[in-house]
């Protein structure tokens, strides 16, 4: 009897070994095949990568080929604008589109208003203040600067001031639901305020730190240039409506400030844009002018103020500057297939005077 109990505990001590053993062949099996589905994965993601990086390298020859023959111009019948193209390639495919970052509007650009804010207060007040005394100045002393003056004589804007302006109107064009131009102003001047490198609010729309600071969950205003389109959602006064309403109309260009819009790769199909920069021109006159640029564009400048319907606008000379003919910097779209694994890239291109191009910036991940 001792011994039927002995070779029954025996018995249950070997099956409960071999489940043991079986529980723990089954656990190092499925972590063997995890692991080698991991390391192919990774394996196809970098594939996927490097695939991208290549889309890159094209995208670089691309652009040298459109300007080739073509340096000072940059418009929509050159092949860096043939739209999305698509390669196939082994157990995958790579699809890229090239576009101009200087046919939206760079809302760093309001940075530029701080480099000469402070001259253009004084120039405003030498022109204000009414003369006392003879008109030579005391040895030693500077003559006061005038204004900047156009040819027409109206006193000059800086690009700075013309980026503030032309976005208040930009934000007006879009006609987002509650949005009147006091709205669109202070959200201008707190752009400025977010951009600009001191803690000063320099108008009654702005914000600054102690606005931001007040929140429910605080922080600081950046007080640099913005790196994200995204970060439209941190700024005092912008509301979703309006950020989703301006996304396809600005853009931001990695530490740059540059305010040149290309009037020869302006969208035709959203008119707004240049609406904005020509003061909140007409509907109907925007569409004339790009129905006679047509899509070789304007040689030079010169040919688009000679179009009947810039030669009506009154006030052309102050918001000429903002416009160029040329591009320096594109952005790549790039999205990658290999094996299931999917990758999508954007690369912020610039051309150089010498005609290299270099990648000022890369982002992981769709836009």
């Amino acid at each position: 009897m001792i011994r039927l109990k002995q070779t029954g505990v025996a018995l249950i001590t070997v099956m409960l070994i071999m489940a043991i053993a079986v529980v723990l062949a089954t656990k190092m099996n499925s972590a063997l095949i995890f692991q080698i589905e991991r390391t192919a994965n990774i394996n196809s993601n970098q594939q996927a990568y490097w695939y991208a990086m290549g889309a890159e390298a094209f995208a670089k020859t691309v652009l040298n080929l459109s300007f080739k023959d073509e340096q000072d111009v940059t418009n929509l019948s050159q092949i860096w604008a043939s739209g999305e193209t698509s390669f196939p390639v082994d157990l995958g495919s790579i699809s890229g589109e090239i576009s101009d970052m200087q046919s939206c509007f760079n809302l760093n650009s309001l940075k530029n208003t701080s480099e000469i804010s402070a001259t253009d207060k004084e120039n405003d007040e030498n022109e204000s203040a009414p003369p006392s005394g003879p008109s030579e100045n005391p040895p030693g002393s500077e003559t006061p600067k005038p204004p900047a003056r156009n040819s027409d004589g109206s006193k000059a804007k800086t690009k700075g001031q013309l980026a503030k302006d032309s976005f208040k109107e930009l934000v007006i064009a879009l006609n987002v639901e509650g949005i009147s131009s006091f709205e669109a102003e202070s959200m201008a001047e707190s752009l400025y305020d977010w951009l600009d490198s001191d803690s000063a609010i320099i108008s009654a729309g702005g914000a600054e730190d102690n606005d931001y600071a007040a929140k429910k969950y605080p922080y600081l205003a950046a007080n640099s240039l913005l790196a994200s389109v995204n970060e439209l959602r941190l700024i005092e006064h912008f509301t979703p409506q309006v950020i989703y309403a301006l996304k396809d109309h600005v853009c931001v260009i990695p530490n740059s400030n540059l305010h040149a819009v290309n009037i020869n790769t302006l969208d035709s199909e959203n008119p707004e844009l240049l609406q904005a920069l020509l003061g909140g021109l007409d509907k109907s006159k925007v569409e004339e002018i790009f129905s006679e640029r047509g899509e070789e564009g304007f040689e030079k400048i010169s040919d688009f103020t000679a179009t009947q319907a810039v030669k009506d606008i009154q006030d052309f000379n102050l918001y000429k500057q903002q416009f160029v003919v040329d591009s320096d910097y594109f952005k790549l779209k790039t999205k990658t297939e290999f094996n299931d694994s999917y990758f999508s890239m954007n690369s912020i291109m610039k051309v150089n005077k010498n005609q290299t191009i270099t990648v000022v910036e890369r982002s992981i991940g769709a836009d």
